[in-house]
């Protein structure tokens, strides 16, 4: 299936040129590093999205109305329920410092500004959030359970639609480089046609003349895209290194698991065997409809 890959030097000798001679190698290089930056974009979106996602679907916080007073009345409720974990209270001072940025100093730190207690909490989901909720609110009237996770659901829309915008991108990219790989193998063909005649008349078919072409194509197509991959690669190692200096700054930055890298590492071949594929189609459809 391959053998059109191990020509003899007479028949190299036929397609003048050799690699990164004209411009199909180059596009491909340039499409495929895009093409790899975008897709890892999409695949640290992914991750994040989906860390953000299981972090926060048994995060819960409890409101107090009563403020302070009522925190050791919740405290002793929440710690005596066997499926609430990692109870973590709200310091006062703390909010008001958070309302400060909004309402001043003065009126933030104001007495006449109740402020409730706010009590952070895991909760595993065979307790459901209704029975703490009622037992809560037996306990301490008026308190109510938000989840983290109404609270980050905009963030994942965004975070999903970026991602569907990403790979809507490296679709467009696969439809230019075939685009390019069509229009370049049609130029080839136009160049080398009285080779091609020639061929046609001592006997060559349309699929030994195709394999010439095909051949030039895939080589072309593997030199450019690993150029490409090489300089996505070193991008996205000097990227995930300025990531790790800001690590202690941005609470640590979703990374690109063994997977990830995998569907990373191929893209490449994929790349070529496309290119390959389209040209081959291209070339012999175009020797077929001259016949």
């Amino acid at each position: 299936m391959i053998n059109w890959l191990f020509v003899s030097p007479a028949q190299r000798r036929l397609l003048p040129g050799g690699r990164f001679r004209g411009p199909t190698p180059w596009v491909i290089g340039i499409m495929t590093f895009v093409m790899m930056v975008v897709t890892a974009a999409a695949l640290v979106l992914a991750n994040a999205a989906g860390g953000v996602a299981e972090g926060s679907r048994s995060r819960f916080v409890a409101q107090l109305p009563g403020g302070s007073s009522s925190v050791p009345a919740a405290l002793q409720l929440l710690r005596s329920t066997p499926e609430v974990r990692n109870v973590r209270v709200v310091p006062e001072a703390q909010m008001r410092e958070t309302l400060s940025r909004w309402l001043g100093q003065a009126a933030a730190n104001s007495a006449d500004l109740p402020v409730p207690a706010l009590i952070h909490f895991d909760l595993s989901r065979p307790l459901g959030t209704t029975t703490m909720q009622a037992r809560l609110r037996a306990a301490i009237p008026g308190a109510s359970i938000s989840a983290h996770e109404q609270e980050v659901r905009p963030l994942l829309r965004t975070m999903r639609a970026l991602q569907w915008l990403a790979l809507t991108l490296v679709a467009l990219m696969v439809i230019a480089t075939s685009a390019t790989i069509v229009l370049s193998a049609r130029g080839a063909l136009d160049t080398n046609r009285a080779t091609i005649e020639v061929m046609h008349g001592i006997g060559a078919t349309d699929l030994q003349v195709t394999h010439l072409f095909q051949r030039k194509i895939a080589l072309d197509a593997l030199t450019g895209a690993l150029a490409g991959a090489l300089a996505a690669a070193l991008t996205l190692l000097l990227v995930a290194g300025a990531g790790a200096a800001l690590k202690g700054q941005l609470g640590g930055l979703p990374p690109l698991h063994l997977g990830d890298i995998i569907v990373l590492s191929a893209m490449p071949f994929v790349v070529a065997a496309l290119a390959t594929l389209v040209g081959r189609m291209a070339v012999l459809r175009s020797l077929r409809s001259n016949v």
